[in-house]
């Protein structure tokens, strides 16, 4: 597969987005707070009396100075929000999805196939974990060698033969290798933390406006610029998130069918996976962790659907496609 441009090559890429995006949506919280001070002091400088100011205000000037004094203050928060969402993800995920340890005694077979996997590349063995659900699914997460997991669904396990459930765990373990989960885990906690401010704003902008006064009124208006300005970031925030290449699937089948030297084997195991894979209980942040995650198809006009814009994954007749010219 040409497509495949090596584990190094792949690792390198993910730390340099991964810098990036530490340094990307920081910047995008910053952005609604200048916002709201270059308004606020636009409102003070069209009626000076209304919020008590006698001297003269230079919106820009003003505004630049309010915004250095609560972005040292507005970092700080949402770097203890992040580190607590970054450390605690494993928690957070295994909750969230429902998951539970594997048990080696009653899975010996697991067990092996990634044991042998994991050994044949020189890699730590990951955690297992398991969704009782027959839906055939499987994902894998972590950020270090201690919290890497590889999850798989009681649908998946029971379905797959050997060779398929092996071509499925490989590109798990490629996913962990190339570091993509530790990538996808910041885009989810910083988008995941500009969505919660949004929520928290619409519903600040809804009381105020419910109130009336005219001190209300201002606070109401800058609350829907806050708004608007979140919501941008917030859009911007899903743009960084789908910035994260649907060619890491595409890395991650490589890596697999090269792991394992059975690219149709894992070609088989996505053919039986699609049309069987979803997990409704699951957030729609975390289905993008998975290995498959295709929208529901609009019967009418499957093309066309807004849905299709947004896939975190390439088609699955795609990558079956890709594998079986491997």
């Amino acid at each position: 597969m040409s497509n495949y441009v090596g584990i190094h090559t792949q690792i390198a890429r993910n730390n340099r987005l991964s810098t990036f995006y530490l340094l990307g949506f920081p910047l995008l919280i910053l952005f609604p707070v200048f916002g709201i001070c270059v308004f606020y002091f636009y409102g003070v400088a069209s009626d000076p009396q209304a919020y008590g100011i006698s001297g003269p205000v230079n919106i820009w000037s003003d505004s630049f100075t309010m915004f250095l004094s609560y972005a040292p203050t507005v970092l700080l928060l949402v770097g203890i929000w992040f580190m607590i969402a970054f450390l605690s993800h494993s928690n957070i995920i295994k909750i969230a999805t429902k998951s539970d340890t594997l048990s080696r005694k009653e899975n010996p077979r697991i067990y092996n196939l990634t044991e042998n996997l994991c050994m044949s590349v020189g890699m730590q063995m990951p955690k297992l974990h398991i969704i009782e659900t027959p839906a055939l699914n499987a994902f894998a997460s972590g950020i270090s060698e201690k919290s890497y997991t590889v999850t798989l669904t009681r649908g998946i396990i029971d379905t797959l033969n050997d060779d398929e459930l092996e071509g499925v765990i490989a590109h798990e373990l490629m996913h962990i290798r190339n570091k993509d989960v530790r990538l996808l885990i910041i885009s989810i906690v910083f988008v995941g933390i500009l969505s919660f401010l949004a929520q928290i704003l619409f519903r600040m902008f809804i009381r105020s406006s419910a109130r009336g006064g005219k001190k209300d009124k201002n606070a109401g208006a800058i609350m829907l610029v806050a708004l608007v300005l979140v919501a941008i970031s917030y859009l911007l925030s899903i743009l960084f998130k789908f910035g994260l290449s649907r060619k890491r699937e595409y890395m991650a089948d490589a890596g697999a069918a090269d792991m394992t030297k059975k690219p149709e084997a894992l070609a088989k195991a996505l053919r039986k996976i699609s049309g069987n894979h979803d997990l409704s209980f699951v957030n729609d942040d975390l289905k993008q962790l998975f290995i498959a995650n295709d929208p529901a198809k609009n019967k009418e006009n499957t093309s066309m659907s807004l849905s299709s814009l947004f896939k975190t994954h390439p088609p699955i007749e795609k990558r079956i496609a890709v594998l079986e010219g491997f």
